[in-house]
């Protein structure tokens, strides 16, 4: 009886304090930590580098970013694959040839625009660009559901990731524009490349922490420790009802970045400071950070569902201010409460793969949830940019508006498939995500 006691009061005392330093001092996180912020790096110099690669040898934006269009909407379709391919033969085995392909096909792009290539041509190598883009991100994620198998600090983990990528999003388009406005245009590409070769086999080298194959996750290893035999039937993550409706709640996110870019950029051209575009985006990511950091370290007690729900009703209502902001003060201040209310329901969205999702598709699952933001984006970019161009100057903000407000109503109908529902497939000691119960 004493180790169950033991147990419940380590874990009443996680969940009064759930930090980061608690999050960091598991064991081996580290290990995966280090080499997956390096793999992850290239994933946010990607795009920007295509376009200042491909405007420079064709003097076209248009043909630029429809070339960085290609590579985020192949990425899009193709991560949830590569996701279901991690699941079922380990993350490495999909990493390794997944890494190769990203960096042949990256440098084939990059000869083709330098030898002034034709635009089907740049294309056909976004494609495979895109497509191949190492899916660190929920790989990452999915390591931290092994290590904490339950634990209350899965959400500090979700919002310790969050972070990381900000962060990520924050360094990479600074770097690759360095790279390419002070060495070569091509010198972002190339950099990319060799930070996704390294990166990716640091990564992919980190066998002992990747989920295990062929079984649920905590359930496989709790199976084996007995000397049971727990075989869980691999079923493809988007048929959880709760990823879908989760996948539509973060194309609405993705819509906020695509239409921020493109309506701050306009915005700031219209009053001719374009240079006031990188401070104001930088406010938004700023709020986006500053509230991942606070989500994480909070115990929280109310249903990650509520939470969501309370959260995206936020962001659907600072979403929908944007438009009519005309001094650079006030979209400034919303900009930051705009990013203030991302961070918590991107944390809180992929808390909830962790209750809703079988241990052997979190990868893929995670990937639907990133490709969904990505596809998002991408969509919004191109509406934004439309709406600039025909309609008037502001017109960009009404995508993020529509596209919060629409997945908002999405998920108030859809509510009750966020909530977990017991399955009968495996049977085991311990299965689960209970908590010992205390004995006196």
């Amino acid at each position: 009886m004493a180790p169950t006691v033991t147990e419940s009061k380590t874990t009443r005392e996680t969940k009064r304090r759930p930090g980061y330093g608690q999050l960091l001092r598991t064991r081996g996180a580290w290990t995966f930590l280090v080499p997956g912020f390096a793999a992850r790096q290239p994933f946010a110099m990607l795009t920007i580098s295509i376009v200042l690669l491909v405007q420079h040898t064709t003097g076209s934006y248009g043909a630029a970013g429809a070339a960085a269009a290609v590579t985020g909407v192949s990425m899009a379709l193709f991560a949830p694959y590569s996701g279901r391919l991690a699941d079922r033969h380990g993350q490495r085995a999909v990493l390794v040839p997944g890494v190769l392909v990203h960096v042949l096909s990256g440098l084939a792009l990059t000869g083709l625009a330098l030898a002034d290539a034709p635009l089907w041509a740049l294309f056909a190598a976004a494609v495979p660009t895109g497509a191949s883009v190492p899916q660190i991100g929920p790989m990452v994620r999915a390591r931290w559901g092994v290590r904490l198998k339950g634990s209350p600090l899965m959400s500090t983990a979700a919002a310790f990731e969050s972070v990381t990528d900000e962060l990520t999003f924050v360094v990479g388009p600074l770097l690759a524009t360095a790279l390419c406005t002070a060495l070569h245009p091509a010198a972002g590409l190339v950099t990319e490349a060799a930070l996704t070769l390294l990166g990716g086999l640091l990564f992919a080298a980190q066998k002992r922490t990747q989920p295990p194959v062929g079984t649920d996750g905590a359930a496989g290893q709790d199976a084996g420790q007995d000397g049971g035999h727990a075989r869980v039937e691999h079923v493809p993550a988007l048929r959880v009802p709760g990823v879908r409706v989760l996948a539509v709640t973060f194309l609405g996110i993705g819509s906020v970045f695509g239409g921020m870019q493109v309506a701050l950029a306009a915005f700031t051209e219209s009053i001719g400071e374009p240079g006031l575009n990188g401070v104001l985006y930088g406010t938004f990511a700023a709020g986006n950070m500053l509230s991942g950091v606070v989500c994480g370290a909070v115990a929280w007690k109310a249903a990650p569902q509520r939470r969501l729900l309370v959260g995206y009703t936020a962001l659907a209502l600072t979403a929908s201010g944007l438009w009519a902001a005309q001094s650079v003060p006030l979209l400034a201040g919303l900009g930051l409460l705009v990013g203030m209310c991302i961070a918590p329901t991107l944390i809180t969205g992929y808390t909830l793969v962790e209750s809703l999702v079988p241990a052997g598709a979190r990868t893929e699952a995670f990937t639907w949830l990133t490709g969904a933001v990505a596809l998002g984006q991408a969509a919004a970019v191109t509406v934004a940019g439309q709406l600039e161009d025909r309609v008037r100057e502001g017109a960009g903000f009404l995508v993020p508006m529509g596209g919060t407000v629409l997945a908002l109503l999405t998920l108030v109908a859809l509510r009750s498939r966020l909530t977990a529902r017991p399955s009968g497939r495996t049977v085991t000691r311990g299965v689960g995500h209970r908590e010992p119960a205390a004995v006196d």
